[in-house]
């Protein structure tokens, strides 16, 4: 059956582009589109300890690529959220070869979108211009670059096969609009935070997923709206947490005793972030409940800033709360020993 998911993140491997003459809108051609805007697009190279898969106490260091590309001079890259979600440490190479350290300043998991920060930038490189995507229309022809199973610089062409919006995300009670493309452009594990061009040059969508039967292009791909990344990231960014989190309801919350109707279950959390500062904990132990794979022994969180995870619009008021505050003031309520308490950060 199709399934909808965060394009995974394939292993670095070397440069490969697949380019073809296709002649564009403006009479140019596509090759000439490419040698024009590619040397905006980086591959986003994280790292992150995972519990190991047959039990035990040690964990394993994991590392992974992902696409983003340069939005400014001073060094900040947009990728998609789950890219950095739990990143230890994250780093970018840029299309000359250099690597150069970064660090995730901003983060939306709920609209995949994340904004990073390049420790330098190499002289000549060429910043990504954000079109208008509210003008694109199905039917228009659209390009991708990015690192497909890692290999770099690589470009597929096609076309914007739908304009989808949902207002359901992360367990239905997030109530912002999620404005995505579909494309038949082919898209593969990598390709997460890839820059959608449109024929003119212009970023006009960011790839977040893919729906697959096998876990690869079948010619579903979607990116999240140009002018929804321009909103979130660069008008009002909101902080970045260093935690990737599942949201427990219904027969799991029960099968996971959780007091009321639904809470949030910490899968992972990055070495050195806010998440950890404030005390909580990842899951250590992998396992599968009712189809669904997921980290427990990590904290489970039922309220912040006041707010319960059961009341209506719940995320969108944490989100504003918790980018209003400093984190070290921020109010969390978990679960231990079977009864709400309040977190109480590592002195």
């Amino acid at each position: 059956m199709l399934r909808t998911s965060p394009i995974p993140r394939g292993l670095l491997a070397g440069a490969l582009l697949l380019a073809t003459s296709t002649a564009t809108a403006a009479g140019g051609s596509l090759a000439d589109l490419y040698d024009r805007v590619h040397g905006s697009v980086v591959d986003v190279v994280t790292s992150r300890h995972e519990p190991p898969t047959g039990g035990g106490d040690r964990q394993a260091r994991t590392g992974s690529v992902g696409t983003g590309f340069l939005v400014s001079r001073d060094g900040r890259i947009v990728t998609a959220a789950h890219v950095v979600t739990a990143a230890d440490a994250v780093a970018v190479q840029f299309a000359t070869g250099e690597i150069v350290s970064a660090r995730v300043v901003a983060s939306d998991p709920a609209m995949d979108l994340a904004l990073i920060r390049a420790d330098r930038v190499p002289s000549g490189t060429p910043v990504a211009v954000l079109g208008d995507s509210d003008g694109v229309r199905v039917g228009d022809e659209i390009f991708v670059v990015g690192s497909p199973r890692g290999i770099s610089q690589t470009l597929t062409a096609g076309h914007v096969s739908g304009r989808r919006s949902t207002d359901t995300l992360l367990g239905g009670f997030d109530p912002r609009r999620l404005e995505l493309f579909q494309t038949d452009a082919a898209l593969n594990e990598g390709n997460s935070g890839s820059p959608v061009f449109d024929m003119e040059g212009r970023v006009v969508g960011v790839v977040s997923a893919i729906m697959t039967s096998s876990g690869g292009s079948q010619g579903l791909g979607f990116a999240v709206t140009s002018n929804l990344a321009r909103a979130v990231l660069l008008e009002n960014p909101p902080p970045w947490y260093g935690l990737e989190l599942m949201v427990v309801e219904g027969e799991l919350a029960r099968a996971l005793n959780i007091p009321g109707t639904r809470a949030l279950l910490v899968q992972r959390v990055a070495t050195g972030s806010r998440a950890e500062r404030l005390g909580l904990r990842p899951g250590t132990i992998r396992a599968s409940i009712g189809g669904r794979e997921l980290l427990l022994g990590g904290t489970v969180i039922l309220e912040v800033a006041g707010v319960s995870l059961e009341e209506p619009g719940a995320l969108e008021r944490i989100r504003a709360a918790t980018g209003q505050r400093d984190p070290a003031s921020l109010e969390i309520t978990v679960l231990e020993g079977g009864r709400p308490v309040p977190l109480r950060p590592p002195e």
